[in-house]
Order: C-alpha cells, then sequence, then structure tokens
C-alpha cells in the first residue's frame, strides 16, 4: 500500500513540476535558514557548558553607588575568594583571575611577539574549570613564581610540538618554566588564555577590600543552594568591607552602606550566564547578547513558518484541481481512508525530500554563515537526540498539516457533485490561506523593519559626534617594549613628514583599551555623601591635541606650568557632577587620604570612551606616563610613506619587538561588529523570507489565473481590456498584504524600539522607515503576480473557451 502511495506521488510531482519545485525549494530554504539560525542559538547558550561542574560555579560581582555614581562591576577585591572559602562551608573552591596586566613580548627565536591573552590564575584554577591538561601535573603548575601554563597550540607556536613541559620560554625578557600544557580553551567560553602565570607571580598590594580588580569565582559543593548563599554575602561586608572603609569614608554602622544613595553590595552570576546575561565593567571579554539568540530564534521559527504555509497554501491550491481524480476513485471503489493515505504520504514525501536536500545545503552554506557570524559552527552540533528528533518529526508535521485539506476535505465529497464540477472550493476564495498569506508578510514587514533600523543605528554610531576624531589615527601597540627610547622614539616619529602629533597613553577612548577607576570627593572629610567613583586616566601633554578633543573651561596640560604635576583636566560629566558653576580651581581629593589633592585646570568637552550603548561618565585626565600604547595623528594620504619609515624607526629602537599598529577608526568600527554581524544575518534571513513568501504568491497566482481562466475569457469577449484583467487579478493578493501592513507596523514599532532601547544614544523610529517597508512589501507582491495576472490578461480568449 505504501509503495503504491509513493509511487503516486512521484508521479503527481513529475506531472506538475512548476509546482512541486515551488513546494520543494520553498521548503528547502526554509529548512535551511531555520537550521543555520537554530546552529547559530545552540552555541550561544552552550557557552561554559563543556565544564562538568558549571551548574555550581558562580562568579562574584560587586555593585557600589555612591554620590551620584554607580558601578556594576564584573569584578572583587583581591581578599573575597579566600574569605568566602574559609568563612562558608558552602564554598568548594575558589580561583580569582587578574587581567590587568594586558598582554606580555614573547620571544621566538630573534623576536619577540605580543601575547594578548595572558592572566594570572590561582593554582585552584584546575579544580574549578574544566582545562584538560595534556602533560604536566595541575595540583602544582600554578604554584611557583616562576612558572607558566601554556595551551597546546602556543607550545606548538614557540617549541614545534605539544612537548614543552619543563622547557624555558622568555617573557617581557625573564625565564618562566613550563610547568603544563592544557588543551586550547573552547571557542563557546567567555575567556580565552594562551599563558597562565601563577597568582604567586604578581606584584599586587593584597589585602585591600575596597579595590576592585579581580574576576573571582566560586565552586558551592553540591546540594548548596546559590539562592541562600547569595544573601550571606551582605555579611562579608559587615565582617570585612566595613572596618577598613570606616574611617576613610566617615561611616557610622554597617549599614551606611545601603542608606540614601549609598549602595555596596556583591551579587552571583551563574556561570552559564555570563556570555548571555552580563555586561558590566570588567568582563573579561566582550559578551553576547540575550536578546540576539531570542530574535534569532524567532526569526528562525518565523522562517520556517513562512516556508511551511506555503507549502501548505501551494498544497491545498494545487487540491482542488484533483477533484475530479478524486471522484474517479471513489467511483472505482476508492475507500476514504486510502485516499486520506494517499494525499497524506504525498505531503509527507515531498517535505521529507526538502528535508534531505536541506541537510545537503546547509553542510554547503556553513562556512559563509560561519564567515558572517563569526562562529565556529559545525553540523554535530545538531547531533543530539533532542535536535534531531525535532527535524525528524518535522517533515511529518508539514506534511499532515499540508495534506490535511485535500485528505479530510476532498476525500468526504460524493462523487457525482465532484465530477460535475471538477473542483472542490474555488481556490481564490480560501479564507484559510488569505489568513496564512497575511501571516507570511507580518514577518517578512517586520524583518524589512529590522533590517533598515539595524543599519541606520550603525550608521547614526559611525557618524555620530564622539567628541573626538578618529579619523587619521595611528595606533602602535605594544610601545612598552621600546623602554628607554620611547621618548626619543616618539620625537623621532613626530619628526616624519604628515605627521602633525603624537601621545603616549595606554588609555584610548575604543575598547578594548586600559581603564582605571578611582574613588574622588569633593571635600577632605571623604563622606559617603561627597564621594564618587569617575575614571582616572594618565596622559601626556600632547594627548588632548592628538585625539582632537576640545577644551571648554580653563586650559590644557603644558609645559610651562610646574603645578600641572597635581593638576587634573575633568570631563563635561564629571563638572555637572561637581555641580559647581565653574569648576577650575575647585580641589578634589582621592581616596587615598595620604595623597595629595588635585586641582582641577580645565574642563574637556564630553567624549564617548565607551560604547555607544552605555552614557558617557565621569572622568579626568593626570599627567604621567603610561608607555603600553602610542598614538599619533597623521594627514590623509600620508598614510602609506609614514608607515614604512615608522617600521624602520621602530625596528632600530625595539630590537626583535613586533611592529603591530593600527587605525583609530577601525578600531572603533570593531566596537560594533555585533551589530554589524547581526545587520549582515538579518539582511541575509529578510531576503531568503521574502523570496519564499514570493514563491508562494507566485504559485497561487499561477493556479488562480488557471482556475479563473473561463472568467478571464468570457471578461475579455465582452469588453475588458488588459488592464482591468491585471486590476482584477492583482486586488486579491494586495487585500492580504495591506492587512499584514496594518498589523506589522505597530509590531515593528514596538520590537525595534525595544532592542534601541539597548542604545544609551540611538535614534528614533521614524514613520517613514514604516513606510519605506510597506511600499517594499506591496511593490514585491505585485511584481510577484504581475507576471501571471499580465500572461492572463493578454491570452487569447478563444483558446480559453474552445473547451467550454
Amino acid at each position: 500500500m505504501i509503495e503504491n502511495y509513493l509511487k503516486v506521488a512521484w508521479r503527481n510531482m513529475l506531472k506538475h513540476p512548476l509546482n512541486t519545485g515551488l513546494n520543494i525549494f520553498g521548503l528547502t530554504l526554509g529548512l535551511v535558514s531555520c537550521i543555520l539560525m537554530m546552529l547559530y542559538v545552540v552555541d550561544e547558550l552552550s557557552y561554559d557548558r563543556f565544564h562538568s561542574r558549571a551548574e555550581r560555579i558562580f562568579r562574584i560581582n560587586t555593585y557600589a553607588k555612591f554620590g551620584g555614581t554607580e558601578q556594576d562591576l564584573a569584578e572583587t577585591p583581591d581578599p573575597i575568594g579566600p574569605t568566602l572559602k574559609n568563612d562558608f562551608p558552602q564554598v568548594e573552591a575558589y580561583v580569582r583571575l587578574f587581567t590587568q596586566n594586558g598582554s606580555r613580548l614573547v620571544r621566538k627565536g630573534n623576536e619577540y611577539l605580543e601575547e594578548p591573552r595572558t592572566v594570572f590564575a590561582d593554582s585552584t584554577l584546575f579544580k574549578v574549570f574544566d582545562l584538560p591538561v595534556r602533560s604536566g601535573n595541575p595540583e602544582t603548575a600554578l604554584v611557583r613564581p616562576n612558572s607558566v601554563v601554556i595551551t597546546e597550540s602556543t607550545a606548538k607556536k614557540y617549541f614545534g610540538s605539544t612537548d614543552a613541559v619543563g622547557k624555558t620560554v622568555e617573557v617581557d625578557k625573564s625565564p618562566y618554566y613550563v610547568s603544563a600544557v592544557v588543551q586550547d580553551i573552547p571557542s563557546n567560553s567567555h575567556f580565552h588564555f594562551d599563558f597562565i602565570f601563577p597568582m604567586s607571580g604578581l606584584d599586587y598590594g593584597w589585602g585591600n577590600f575596597l579595590t576592585t580588580n579581580f574576576n573571582t569565582y566560586i565552586l558551592l559543593k553540591d546540594g548548596a543552594d546559590h539562592r541562600i548563599f547569595d544573601k550571606n554575602l551582605a555579611a562579608v561586608i559587615t565582617k570585612y568591607i566595613y572596618p577598613q572603609a570606616k574611617e576613610l569614608l566617615k561611616l557610622k554602622s554597617p549599614e551606611d552602606f545601603n542608606r540614601g544613595d549609598t549602595r555596596f553590595q556583591f551579587n552571583l552570576t551563574a556561570l552559564t550566564d555570563i556570555h548571555l546575561r552580563s555586561n558590566r565593567r570588567g568582563e573579561i571579554e566582550a559578551n553576547g547578547n540575550m536578546q540576539f539568540v531570542s530574535i534569532f530564534t524567532a526569526v528562525a521559527i518565523f522562517v520556517l513558518l513562512i516556508a511551511c504555509i506555503n507549502f501548505m497554501n501551494l498544497s491545498t491550491a494545487r487540491s482542488t484541481a484533483r477533484a475530479k481524480e478524486v471522484g474517479v476513485r471513489k467511483v472505482l471503489g476508492t475507500s476514504r481512508s486510502s485516499l486520506i493515505g494517499q494525499f497524506m504520504t504525498e505531503s509527507i514525501f515531498t517535505a521529507a525530500l526538502s528535508l534531505v536536500l536541506a541537510g545537503g545545503l546547509t553542510w554547503l552554506a556553513i562556512p559563509f554563515f560561519n564567515q558572517i557570524a563569526a562562529k565556529e559552527l559545525s553540523i554535530r552540533y545538531l547531533v543530539n537526540p533532542y535536535v534531531v528528533s525535532v527535524f525528524v518529526c518535522l517533515p511529518v508535521l508539514v506534511g499532515l498539516l499540508a495534506g490535511s485539506y485535500p485528505a479530510f476535505f476532498l476525500s468526504g465529497f460524493k462523487p457525482i457533485a465532484m465530477l460535475k464540477t471538477n473542483t472542490g472550493n474555488p481556490a481564490g476564495k480560501n479564507s484559510f490561506r488569505d489568513i496564512l498569506v497575511v501571516f507570511q508578510f507580518i514577518t517578512c514587514i517586520m524583518l524589512m523593519i529590522g533590517t533598515i533600523i539595524i543599519y541606520r543605528q550603525l550608521s547614526y554610531i559611525q557618524t555620530k559626534n564622539l567628541g573626538f576624531n578618529k579619523e587619521q589615527i595611528l595606533i602602535i601597540d605594544g610601545a612598552r617594549a621600546l623602554g628607554e627610547h620611547t621618548e626619543s622614539f616618539k620625537n623621532e616619529f613626530m619628526g616624519l613628514p604628515g605627521v602633525t602629533s603624537g601621545t603616549v597613553s595606554g588609555f584610548l577612548p575604543i575598547s578594548p583599551s586600559l581603564r582605571n577607576g578611582q574613588t574622588l570627593a569633593r571635600q577632605a572629610d571623604r563622606s559617603p555623601e561627597n564621594m564618587f567613583d569617575t575614571q582616572s586616566w594618565v596622559v601626556d601633554f600632547d594627548y588632548i591635541k592628538t585625539m582632537g578633543m576640545k577644551i571648554v573651561k580653563g586650559r590644557g596640560f603644558s609645559r610651562g606650568f610646574g603645578s600641572d604635576e597635581n593638576g587634573i583636566i575633568i570631563n563635561q560629566s564629571l563638572a555637572k557632577l561637581l555641580g559647581y558653576p565653574d569648576p577650575v580651581g575647585h580641589l578634589l581629593y582621592s581616596g587615598d587620604p595620604g595623597q595629595k589633592p588635585f586641582t582641577v585646570i580645565g574642563v574637556v568637552e564630553d567624549f564617548h570612551y565607551e560604547s555607544l550603548r552605555s552614557n558617557i561618565g565621569p572622568l579626568f585626565f593626570s599627567l604621567g606616563t603610561h608607555t603600553d600604547r602610542m598614538a599619533f595623528r597623521v594627514d590623509a594620504g600620508a598614510s602609506p610613506a609614514v608607515l614604512n619609515q615608522a617600521e624602520k624607526l621602530w625596528k632600530a629602537a625595539a630590537t626583535g619587538a613586533p611592529f603591530q599598529y593600527r587605525f583609530m577608526d577601525e578600531a572603533f568600527d570593531a566596537m560594533y561588529r555585533t551589530e554589524q554581524r547581526v545587520g549582515e544575518v538579518a539582511v541575509i534571513f529578510a531576503v531568503l523570507a521574502i523570496l519564499i513568501a514570493c514563491m508562494g504568491l507566485f504559485g497561487l497566482a499561477t493556479y488562480m489565473a488557471d482556475q479563473r481562466r473561463r472568467e478571464i475569457g468570457i471578461r475579455k469577449v465582452l469588453g475588458a481590456n488588459p488592464s482591468e484583467i491585471v486590476s482584477l487579478l492583482s486586488s486579491d493578493f494586495l487585500k492580504p498584504v495591506l492587512i499584514a501592513i496594518l498589523i506589522a507596523c505597530p509590531l515593528g514599532y514596538y520590537c525595534m524600539g525595544q532592542w534601541l532601547g539597548n542604545f544609551a544614544y540611538r535614534i528614533d523610529v521614524e514613520w517613514w522607515i514604516l513606510v519605506t517597508a510597506s511600499l517594499l512589501a506591496i511593490f514585491i507582491a505585485l511584481l510577484t503576480v504581475s507576471f501571471q495576472s499580465l500572461k492572463a490578461a493578454l491570452t487569447n480568449p478563444v483558446k480559453s473557451l474552445q473547451n467550454e
């Protein structure tokens, strides 16, 4: 029986190649889109789940608010980890990571390579995280101060093989003993390191509960409730933070930490939530966004639904043409159950064929998708019982839905009536099919609105006045390799034709770059009411000029003023926070009572030093030396010549060190690469959704023109011109599109308004964006059906009526 069903199904597919092609190709595209998007979503949701104890690992965060400023930090004071282990039996182990030393210079032969992925870690690292050790002893690997743990790829890079334990590597001109080699950290981890140094080798002022520079993780024991443990963190503030802060902040009781506008709290973030649900200051790497995952999941489902709706529409439309076939079968004695089985088998067979084709196309498309999405996706991600069961059941479900109409509706008709009319329900009067078309275009219009707004927001980011000029600034990384030659290199570089200014500082208004928080007070008594947190950047005399920033009050740093040693330049946000009519000349006091007060000598115009997702926070410049990076402003057109000369100067001054450079505008654009990738992916899937929807419209238009062939012929005989015929046929498809516009525009406005809410500085969802998407939808629908409508309108009525 099944064999006969399949034979008939195959013959029907060959008999109607256009309908078959549209059905299979549309559903295949929808499945490919869905699979690719779900691969992306599965990868995003898999972050850090490869750790066997992931459900018991939590990161400690710090939240501080006082003096009108607030900080939500992924970092903690250094004693928090040991304190929690000692005071709370629920804590099985802890580990701290310190990443603020930046990149390190590692010698390879006669040259030095800059390695940015370095970290200091406690010896308990391997007790908390699953980092498989290929060679070496994990118990002792991070004990000796002059030892280092490296990854397999790093071992091959510097030693030619993974057999590196016991060998020596030179880091920042000091020898380090390779104590262990670990497997490369998977791509779906929220941190990636190539060099792991023992915490015992870090030169740091230990024991201060008031500075936050460490990413601290704890492993809770089996059965420990993290929600209850989270509440216990308040006791740490009372017992440890309050005694150190009491004198400094003039506190009277621990409750002062949570009184009025003052807050100081610790809280937990689950390891598996860090990548998608944490965007705090001090994150080790840029994290993902749960909102994007939700959007991609919705798009995957809707694109697949569009394809399924096409499949159902075309299947039900074509089924009415088979009414005569059903009538003949019933006259010859075919039971209703056999007819149902035949239609169901045909639908499921077509859907299954689409799934097979989709698997092959997905395999071919993955490398291209990986390039766009910056992922390392593989089809193996979907090889798990849950996902496999979903995709195995999918063709059955789609087949059942698509075959339900012909199977149950047509098979129930009386054969005499079917043989007389040759049709079941007229194709152009199916309300359910119109509803499905409306749903298709709602999705397409919303995707178009979303795509336009994403690109508009990215354009706004790239053209907004940032408070500094990012164009034509050449950044040289790893400048500390110059050592004592730093100033002479800068002077020689400044002498090159086309170079107008230069500065030496690791603090730049791009990410990643150095950041340093500091607590200041308006008065010497340093009470919580007059203290606030701010960014503190060390710069030189030429920094403001090189960055193209503007002094709006007072003056900049000058070599002619010896008093600038204790002078600071504040930004407008800090000036507003202080509340003085003119802050120039006022004193500000450091959180350290032993430090001299700062004198405000100038106010710089606010500039964006973080992503435009965040508001501009208070910041001040102090005069000093920080040789992590150099930046030079170069005339347009002079860059190639300057780069050639700069490399020669570098090789002479920093023997063996790599010459690494970038331009600030490119580094700035990289801060929004996630949004750019989302925009590119959105365009691709918007086009696919529209294409799939248009294929369905084309198929329906073709069938409707065929069904109304007699009506069109009669109208032409009675004097109707081609334009009237085209208008008649097109209007049937415009109605559901117009209904879709009325629903999609407010939905798109709301959804994209929510997405734009992630940006502190953003565009408005303007009316013309909704109108543009609506007109595009109408144009695409008309373009799709016009070919068949015009073809029907120009057909000779004699051919249409010759068999009537």
